[in-house]
């Protein structure tokens, strides 16, 4: 199946990219500049689809996400601190990013003859990200099915939508993803935070998994007591 991946140069999109190029064949990443302040993630996405031998496009969308204010990714709001999985990280939702990248994603695939568009949202996105979950999955391919009707036919393929981030580590260890070359720190600084949401995630998932985390962070330890209130 000939797929481009959505690719934001993060743990997940990139264990997705590296998975695509062993199984199926991929044919590009695409990335999104939507004004993020973590936009360093675009040059991991970059070093990805050089590694795998295959183009990569930023398409600036800088315009609608000035429009898509309020969130703590794009705005002068402060990332909180904390796991994911909290009411707290609900700042961090760009309203409808995903439907809006996927969308653009459609078509590009279409008017290149692909036959699968790949992206990596996961079980751990439910909680606070409504187009990240299954249902939405479903809705979305059959939205595309009617808007490409009689031009294209293109799948999304979306592997670890039931699947938690422990698992996306070890599937991407599995097809021997660089995780030191991918970048998921919502504060965007020199090394990782290790407090704002997706950092403790990605350290409790190396955990999950049992295996060991290249990742640097400012506060390596701040993770265990973050899961922990979070079970509390």
């Amino acid at each position: 199946m000939k797929t481009l991946v959505i690719c934001s140069g993060g743990l997940d999109s990139v264990s997705l990219a590296h998975k695509v190029a062993d199984e199926q064949t991929l044919t590009g990443l695409v990335s999104f500049d939507y004004g993020q302040r973590h936009s360093k993630e675009l040059g991991f996405a970059a070093a990805c689809a050089q590694r795998l031998g295959v183009a990569h496009q930023v398409i600036d969308i800088r315009d609608i996400g000035r429009q898509l204010s309020g969130s703590a990714l794009t705005d002068d709001v402060a990332v909180p601190d904390g796991h994911y999985a909290e009411e707290s990280m609900r700042i961090t939702v760009v309203p409808n990013r995903n439907a809006i990248m996927l969308a653009i994603a459609f078509g590009v695939a279409a008017a290149r003859q692909d036959e699968a568009v790949g992206v990596a949202v996961h079980g751990g996105d439910h909680f606070i990200y409504p187009d990240c979950r299954p249902d939405f999955i479903d809705a979305f391919q059959v939205m595309q099915d009617r808007a490409l009707d009689g031009y294209a036919n293109v799948r999304l393929y979306a592997p670890f939508v039931n699947v938690a981030k422990a698992d996306i580590v070890t599937e991407g260890a599995r097809h021997a993803t660089p995780f030191d070359q991918t970048w998921s720190c919502y504060k965007g600084g020199e090394i990782h935070c290790g407090r704002c949401g997706t950092c403790v995630e990605r350290r409790e998932a190396f955990d999950l998994a049992g295996l060991p985390d290249p990742t640097h962070y400012a506060d390596a330890d701040f993770w265990r007591a973050a899961v922990e209130a979070k079970r509390a």
